[in-house]
């Protein structure tokens, strides 16, 4: 089922250990170790997520209509997600590899005994 929004957004963040919730910009936001993982822009339509640049390039090659960027994110390791048109799977897997890049060593370790 595609389509998600700001509270689908929070529960899979907050679902993360160490995760907490503030703001960025004046818009909701998620960090790991005080490290920003997401934050929620356009009007909450948009998710800016963190991602590494090759993941960036597949998921936008992959499914352009869901993933993109702009030039103001193109030389940063983000990637943005409109909500309307993202599967919910694949906004947890994406919320969570923006996770894997920020979590600690120990967080990593943690999560992954109990997964």
């Amino acid at each position: 089922m595609a389509g998600a929004n700001v509270a689908a957004v929070r529960k899979l963040a907050l679902a993360l250990p160490g995760v907490s919730e503030g703001t960025s910009y004046g818009t909701v936001a998620f960090r790991v170790s005080k490290l920003l993982i997401a934050r929620l822009r356009d009007e909450d339509q948009v998710l800016a997520l963190r991602c590494d640049f090759d993941e960036r390039d597949s998921l936008i090659d992959a499914d352009p209509d869901v993933y993109f960027t702009t030039d103001h994110y193109r030389d940063g390791q983000w990637v943005l997600v409109r909500l309307k048109r993202v599967s919910r799977v694949d906004l947890a897997e994406a919320i969570e590899a923006a996770w894997r890049l920020r979590a600690s060593s120990r967080l990593l370790r943690e999560f992954d005994a109990v997964d």
